[in-house]
């Protein structure tokens, strides 16, 4: 769906409408733009710990995998992804998770393995990445998910 824009004769300024979707409006490209700024800054500060590490990146994206599944299930549970919830959703979610994960130094670190002639560690790394990233993630969401049951008595709502 494209933006409805649309320039007002009297004030020549551009707008975006409120039907444009989230990705399209300013408010929440500034969340994205704080939550990931911290994000960025939080997995930098950890690889300078260790740099070159491989493992610290992995615990990174894995570590990052399990956030998010628990946020988006627990955000699920509250109610419409609306107000409130979107905001949240996007500023930790979109901004800071996705800050903080780093799937383009998941590449680099293989495609360097790859080129030093470690194909068995290549494989294991992003495989296991990937592979415990969705366990992660499920994790996260199933975890989530007893929390709630048990707030609430039980049930599955």
């Amino acid at each position: 769906m494209v933006p409805i824009l649309f320039a007002p004769a009297r004030t020549g300024r551009c707008f975006v409408s409120d039907k444009a979707p989230v990705h399209m409006r300013w408010q929440y490209l500034a969340l994205v733009f704080v939550g990931g700024t911290g994000g960025t800054a939080l997995r930098e500060v950890l690889l300078l710990l260790d740099p070159g590490a491989i493992a610290v990146t992995f615990a990174i994206n894995v570590t990052g995998a399990l956030l998010l599944g628990a946020l988006l299930e627990t955000l699920l549970r509250r109610g419409p992804d609306e107000g409130r919830r979107r905001g949240t959703r996007v500023l930790l979610g979109t901004g800071v998770l996705g800050g903080f994960t780093t799937y383009s130094a998941l590449a680099t670190d293989t495609s360097l393995l790859l080129a030093d002639g470690s194909v068995g560690a290549a494989l294991l790394y992003a495989g296991g990445t990937l592979i415990l990233g969705a366990a992660a993630t499920w994790l996260g969401i199933v975890g989530s998910a007893s929390v709630h049951r048990r707030r609430n008595g039980g049930g599955l709502a």
